[in-house]
């Protein structure tokens, strides 16, 4: 017969193997090079996020979010445009993004789970807006920061200025809390639009569609001159990446722009 006692301690044992297994994975990011981590539970996602494949996240429950900062040298020296230097620091932490989420996938798979990268920056169409996950939407689940006005994540530490990427797996996993949207009453990434696309509406946890936050079509018209900027030759702007308060004075002084 087994007693109320041993079905504590076996329901006990799985908890423990559960935070055992969150703790290593995190702090194997971390050793990798990840800022931030976070647990996303997949669940709620799969209901309503589309992602290319349409069945990319069935065979999952959890997503890894990895987050690293961008050189606030080159954030802050933009002036209404993104220069090659920021587009430069973008490609690259994208791509040192990728060689890290690899390696999650093979210290997760040599455990004995299943596990799939999702490319940092990866667009289904070139010039387009949609990537094959949302990263954001992912990394808003796994606690590492909130959907600003900007529609952008903004993190605690980092503010907005931070590159996403993601590792989709079946590992059983402790998912991370998300954190309250701190943007307030605050308009610097509305006044520094360059096409007033920004529409400076709030949101608690994540808007109804992007286009209730932002002009998507005044948006994607202003980033995709970029493509053709020799240095740049990506579909972003930036401009509302410096001017964030959220982690500004931080990451000035760790640039050394600010005494």
């Amino acid at each position: 017969m087994i007693s109320d006692s041993m079905i504590y301690s076996h329901m006990k044992s799985k908890d423990v193997q559960l935070a055992e297994l969150t703790s290593d994975i995190k702090e194997f990011c971390l050793q990798k090079g990840a800022a931030i981590v976070g647990i996303a539970d997949l669940g709620p996602l799969k209901e309503g996020l589309q992602t290319d494949p349409p069945d990319l996240m069935q065979s999952y429950t959890t997503a890894v979010s990895i987050a690293l900062p961008l050189d606030m040298r080159f954030a802050a020296a933009m002036k209404g445009e993104p220069t090659p230097d920021y587009a430069s620091d973008c490609k690259g932490i994208n791509a040192r993004l990728n060689g890290m989420t690899e390696m999650i996938v093979r210290y997760i798979e040599s455990m004995g789970y299943r596990a799939e990268a999702v490319p940092a920056s990866k667009k289904i169409i070139e010039g387009g807006t949609e990537g094959s996950v949302s990263h954001k939407a992912i990394a808003i689940m796994a606690g590492i920061g909130w959907q600003g006005k900007s529609l952008l994540l903004v993190t605690q530490k980092y503010g907005p200025r931070v590159r996403l990427s993601s590792v989709l797996t079946d590992m059983p996993l402790e998912s991370d809390s998300s954190i309250k949207n701190r943007c307030g009453k605050c308009t610097k990434c509305t006044e520094a639009c360059p096409v007033g696309a920004i529409r400076n509406i709030n949101t608690d946890f994540h808007y109804s569609s992007r286009n209730e936050a932002l002009d998507l079509d005044k948006c994607h018209s202003n980033t995709l001159k970029y493509m053709k900027v020799p240095g740049v030759e990506y579909t972003f702007c930036g401009q509302c990446i410096p001017v964030c308060p959220h982690g500004k004075k931080f990451m000035l002084r760790e640039a050394g722009l600010l005494v």
